[in-house]
């Protein structure tokens, strides 16, 4: 900083909410008109804040004794009485953009004081920047919320019986966020740390749709510049509660130089039969975290914290992302106004040119609904939803819809893909004319990759002549490997023969 130059100060250590800080102005929900300068933040000394990708269980610390004699019951943290309505100290005015596309911009503003100690230089180190930049894998809205579905689908091998989609409303400021809640097994605090990582990845076996270790991270910064994550676990019979903030918002508003990770845990202590904090390192690492967590979140107190854990029971995950994107317009990027009981692609909805019967009913089919409609999208999304597992999107349950049932004089073409090496492998192509067909401009291929949809109504044939107009088929393509964003494949022999055989049963069909 230069000498005798004024500089805001964020204090991101105290939770004290009777300090002094500026109103958030409209323009908050626009682009700063000036470039950010690393003189507009002063450093702000974090030392308790260790960057994620340290050791994530130093010796002798964060040890959990099993306890086996007896199932226990999770309770409300007790916690000293409040004022029945907090104060609530708004945040200063956003320096990032609030259009996803131009936010990239970030400027250090300081140096995290780790990096100069003992091995500091030596390990690993992740700029802010990089959030945004791996979220921009994903073009569609919708396939990041998909990403978050398949963990939710992938909790079924531990119990997990839904997934809630819905909106939130931020109690810090009234703007909408985006909720997205499973009653899985939950994380202890190792795993929290884990999916908040990159790269890491324990889903090796084909049950699980995910493999990669990076699909929490891009989905949730495509969405909103900031993600809460609130897990209950039943690990080793011992129940955690364990809290994460991964916050653009405060990288940028800080200027840090490293991907930090405010996280704070809690355990059930059968003794006083209530949930205690699990301090893994000291307490005042844990009370650093914890004041970062309620400046940056939409919890403003502890008690708001941990009353989220109220509707998640024995175990579970709840995913809060807020401070959602907007589009190069200047509106919200999801639309949770125009439907009460859907989640749309604001200007998404393209209008089509037909007569009014035919327009009506291409404009209700799902292969054009899917575009700006999540709940369209959802019921397509999984070849077979499992049993007893419910997709819950604003309080309505999303009906599975396959697509197999719209289909006139239905065909099974076996494929036969050469792969060197292994055995030889026979895929079913159900193929036909969808209803309406050829006067319904709707053709292609849903192509699903162990049972999430990838390509959905992939158009192989050029129809310029009207060639493979209404046609439409369906196939599970398990020996092609998706692209990180699971929106596509990659681009191998393999899927270019497929590409080649489809469209010769388009034409021969």
């Amino acid at each position: 900083m230069r000498s005798g130059a004024a500089a805001e100060v964020i204090d991101l250590c105290s939770d004290d909410d009777e300090e002094s800080v500026p109103v958030a102005s409209t323009s908050a929900l626009a682009c700063r008109s000036a470039p950010f300068s690393a003189h507009d933040v002063s450093p702000c000394e974090l030392p308790d804040v260790k960057p994620l990708l340290y050791p994530l269980h130093p010796p002798g610390c964060g040890a959990l004794v099993p306890v086996k004699d007896e199932e226990p019951v999770p309770v409300p943290v007790p916690l000293a009485a409040e004022p029945s309505e907090p104060t609530r100290a708004l945040l200063p005015p956003p320096r990032l953009c609030r259009q996803f596309w131009k936010s990239g911009e970030y400027t250090v503003a300081r140096r995290n004081p780790d990096a100069d100690a003992p091995g500091g230089r030596n390990r690993l180190r992740i700029n802010p920047k990089f959030l945004h930049s791996n979220a921009t894998s994903h073009k569609w809205a919708f396939g990041a919320i998909a990403e978050l579905l398949d963990n939710a689908i992938d909790e079924v091998n531990n119990g997990a019986t839904f997934v809630r989609v819905n909106k939130f409303t931020n109690p810090r400021d009234g703007s909408p966020s985006l909720l997205i809640q499973d009653d899985g097994g939950g994380m202890d605090p190792e795993a929290l740390r884990c999916c908040m990582s990159f790269g890491f990845s324990d889903k090796q076996s084909d049950a699980f749709i995910g493999q990669y270790g990076n699909g929490f991270k891009t989905s949730t910064m495509r969405l909103g510049a900031d993600v809460i994550v609130l897990t209950q676990n039943q690990k080793n019979w011992t129940p955690t509660r364990s809290i994460g903030l991964l916050s653009y918002t405060f990288l940028m508003e800080t200027g840090c130089d490293d991907v930090l990770v405010p996280t704070v845990d809690y355990q059930y202590d059968l003794t006083t039969a209530s949930y205690t904090q699990l301090l893994r390192h000291n307490q005042k690492l844990f009370s650093s975290n914890l004041a970062i967590l309620l400046k940056w979140s939409p919890f403003a107190t502890e008690a708001e914290l941990i009353k989220q854990f109220d509707d998640i029971g024995d175990h579970g995950t709840k995913i809060i992302v807020f401070n959602l994107w907007f589009n190069d317009d200047g509106d919200m990027e999801l639309d949770f106004n125009s439907d009460k009981k859907d989640v749309l692609i604001t200007g998404a909805q393209k209008k089509v040119k037909a007569s009014k019967r035919e327009k009506a009913e291409m404009q209700n089919y799902v292969a054009n609904r899917l575009r700006y409609s999540l709940r369209a999208y959802a019921s397509i999304l999984y070849l077979r939803v499992p049993d007893n597992f419910r997709i819950i999107l604003r309080g309505r349950d999303v009906d599975s819809h396959n697509v197999v049932n719209d289909l006139m004089y239905r065909e099974c073409v076996l494929y036969k893909p050469q792969i060197a090496g292994l055995t030889e492998l026979s895929i079913i192509t159900t193929i036909g004319f969808v209803k309406g067909a050829p006067d319904t401009d709707v053709q292609g291929f849903n192509v699903y990759h162990k049972n999430r949809l990838i390509t959905p109504f992939w158009k192989v044939a050029n129809n310029s002549y009207g060639k493979g107009r209404g046609v439409v088929g369906i196939l599970e393509a398990n020996f092609i490997k998706p692209t990180h964003d699971k929106q596509d494949f990659e681009k191998s022999v393999l899927y270019q023969r497929l590409e080649t055989r489809l469209k010769e049963m388009t034409y021969e069909y």
